[in-house]
């Protein structure tokens, strides 16, 4: 007896073979759509093998979602040609920001809130030429790129700088050597019997702290010494001199000794300069001076000249007298003394301070202050001692110049890095330089760079692969990494700490190259703004300087997309780099070069 339910098999068969038809003719069709004229597939078509589907198209439709790059970007007017936008005085008045003028306030960085911002390409003025190339700019620049002579004028009789029809030179004077910044630096290294009367001391002195460095030619003159200085100075009544300094080549940065600690780790320098640099040490309970003392490695030196070390009026002996007690409590000792200058050295351990009765002022700091934390940090009235370790080491226990550049130096341990993994770091960015280089070799001369900044700089590899380039490169930690700058200084190279949501603290058009590995994508994490950020790097770079972007595919075709609106398309090279040890996921090299503008762009 047959149930209702059953199914003959020849019925069966037929069902099959009939759904097979319907399967092959659907592939079919699908082939022949897929195929078609003006269908066709590209050779580079990705499938998802686990959900199926394209995964071009897919990549397309996330393409669509990703922020629209800007086709035009505006040119600011000509009055912003020399724009900083953290540091415009303007900005305080316009936002009746109350500061304080005797504590510097003014001086220190302000930065616009978003709706406040410049999203304009900073002009470059009238008749802009290419800066002179190193190493001839030490002494001489073009006037028409910064046209202002006040400087001149004012220290005709000190020998800063000199017009000279269409140039600006620079005769290496200074306000206390007349004479030359060379002369001057050999008589301070015969102060300090350093060996051979050279300034590095054999290597040991590498980085140097120039606060009110005027033009920085002592910062100049330093680097036949093998010597690197910070050259530091306000953007004040002395209008532009570190704009002059970079239009030089010489390191420097904009930036006061005011209320907030210098972006420095601590024991950075080995020593700190201030010939007339106009600074009250005394002033509130000696902070300065302290935050001079924070920065100093163990027995590093301060250079002081000045008036009041040498002249005997009651005034300046007045002075000279409080600066000796504020000196002595803070335990430095007078290493040499003659003529205009005096040199304290700060003790190498922390035994002085140990000895000095407990009520004495300036006091030790906490035990939980950081000497390190410095991204709008208040500065301290009291001395930050050393780690038990360096006590017992009687200092740095750094490598001699230029050993310590590729020397695992001993505070690596305090980011948790072992010296394999910092060998590891060099190698990998001795590497990436080589091809970087090599894809930049068609467009680039010999002395095409001078001024680099490493956006992203952690280890300093990166500036340690270009040691044999006569560039100097401005190392950035941007603030969530910024421990690692202690390597950069410990490595013999500079550099501060920076948020890259907000404008660095420099003049426009003082850089040849920047370079940004993941820049973008943190900001991006952040929520900052990727348009923000490449106007900003558009106003710190010079015309015909190259930008290396170093980033996540959609971070690179963002930027690809932006280049022509920002005049960064003079010339462009993209390619997919090698994957290596440092690599978090898949990345892609823009490098592009921007556009010298002539008069018809400037005045647009």
């Amino acid at each position: 007896m047959k149930h209702r339910n059953d199914v003959s098999f020849p019925k069966l068969l037929k069902s099959v073979l009939l759904g097979l038809t319907v399967c092959l003719g659907l592939l079919c069709f699908y082939y022949g759509w897929s195929f078609a004229p003006g269908s066709r597939r590209s050779d580079h078509e990705e499938f998802d093998p686990v959900f199926g589907g394209s995964l071009t198209h897919r990549r397309r439709r996330e393409a669509e979602l990703e922020p629209e790059p800007p086709k035009s970007i505006p040119i600011c007017d000509m009055q912003f040609s020399e724009l900083i936008p953290c540091l415009d005085r303007n900005l305080i008045y316009q936002l009746k920001l109350k500061v304080n003028l005797t504590l510097m306030e003014h001086y220190e960085r302000h930065c616009p809130p978003p709706e406040r911002r410049y999203n304009c390409l900073i002009p470059p003025p009238l008749g802009y030429k290419v800066p002179v190339r190193w190493p001839a700019s030490r002494d001489e620049v073009w006037k028409v790129n910064i046209p202002h002579t006040s400087l001149a004028e004012e220290k005709s009789d000190q020998n800063w700088m000199v017009v000279n029809g269409d140039k600006i030179n620079f005769p290496g004077g200074g306000t206390h050597f007349h004479t030359g910044a060379d002369k001057y630096i050999v008589a301070l290294s015969k102060m300090l019997k350093f060996p051979d009367f050279k300034f590095n001391n054999g290597g040991n002195i590498r980085n140097v702290l120039d606060v009110g460095c005027g033009v920085a030619s002592f910062g100049a003159y330093l680097l036949s010494h093998h010597v690197i200085a910070m050259s530091l100075a306000p953007n004040d009544v002395h209008e532009n001199q570190i704009q002059f300094a970079l239009e030089r080549g010489i390191p420097a940065t904009l930036g006061i000794l005011g209320t907030k600690r210098l972006t420095y780790p601590s024991r950075s320098f080995e020593l700190a300069h201030c010939s007339r640099c106009r600074i009250d040490w005394l002033q509130r309970d000696g902070i300065l001076l302290l935050e001079l003392d924070r920065l100093l490695r163990p027995g590093g030196y301060f250079v002081y000249t000045s008036p009041e070390a040498y002249a005997h009026d009651p005034e300046n002996q007045k002075i000279w007298n409080a600066m000796s007690d504020l000196s002595k409590r803070m335990c430095w000792k007078v290493a040499a003394k003659k003529e205009q200058s005096v040199v304290w050295a700060k003790p190498l351990t922390n035994s002085c301070y140990l000895k000095r009765d407990p009520w004495t002022q300036p006091p030790l700091c906490n035990s939980d202050d950081d000497p390190d934390a410095i991204w709008n940090v208040s500065m301290k009235t009291c001395i930050s001692q050393y780690s038990a370790k360096v006590h017992r080491d009687r200092g740095s226990r750094l490598a001699p110049w230029p050993q310590r550049l590729t020397t695992p130096p001993p505070r690596l341990e305090e980011i948790g890095v072992s010296p394999e993994e910092f060998q590891e770091d060099t190698s990998i960015w001795h590497f990436r330089v080589i091809e970087y280089w090599k894809q930049m070799k068609s467009v680039i001369q010999r002395n095409s760079f001078r001024n680099v900044m490493d956006m992203n700089s952690q280890l300093g590899g990166f500036a340690t692969a270009l040691n044999g380039k006569d560039v100097w490169v401005m190392n950035v930690a941007p603030v969530h990494v910024s421990a690692k700058l202690k390597i950069v200084y410990d490595r013999g190279l500079i550099g501060t700490a920076h948020d890259w949501c907000e404008a660095f603290s420099t003049y426009p058009r003082t850089y040849d190259l920047l370079h940004a590995w993941a820049v973008f994508s943190d900001i991006e994490e952040r929520g900052c703004s990727a348009e923000d950020l490449l106007i900003e790097m558009d106003r710190i770079l010079r015309p015909n300087g190259f930008v290396i972007i170093r980033d996540k595919p959609s971070v690179i075709n963002y930027i690809r997309k932006s280049v022509t609106a920002l005049k960064w398309d003079d010339w462009l090279s993209e390619v997919e780099p090698r994957v290596d040890a440092l690599s978090s996921g898949e990345e892609r090299v823009l490098i592009a070069r921007k556009k010298l503008w002539d008069d018809k762009h400037t005045t647009m």
